[in-house]
């Protein structure tokens, strides 16, 4: 396989990911997000401390969120649709 090549289905490996990862994080009607019961290190995305995905350090943290189908965040214990304090 030449350098060429190897770049060129890495670039393609990349792009795929990114887009896979822009359509999870598009907002829909059929999700919302809920604060309250990522487990630590399994966030969706920024909290208050951090950039991103996968960085909170502490389970059930108010402030951190995870994308759920609607109308299930609030049948789980300590899920809101708001962030908390």
């Amino acid at each position: 396989m030449t350098s060429t090549s190897k770049t060129a289905i890495l670039a393609a490996a990349v792009s795929s990911l990114l887009m896979v990862t822009a359509t999870a994080f598009a907002d829909d009607d059929n999700s919302e997000k809920c604060y309250g019961v990522a487990k630590a290190g399994k966030n969706d995305c920024a909290g208050a401390a951090h950039a991103c995905a996968g960085q909170s350090t502490k389970s059930a943290n108010p402030k951190e969120w995870v994308k759920l189908p609607k109308g299930t965040c609030e049948r789980l214990v300590g899920g809101s649709l708001t962030p908390g304090k």
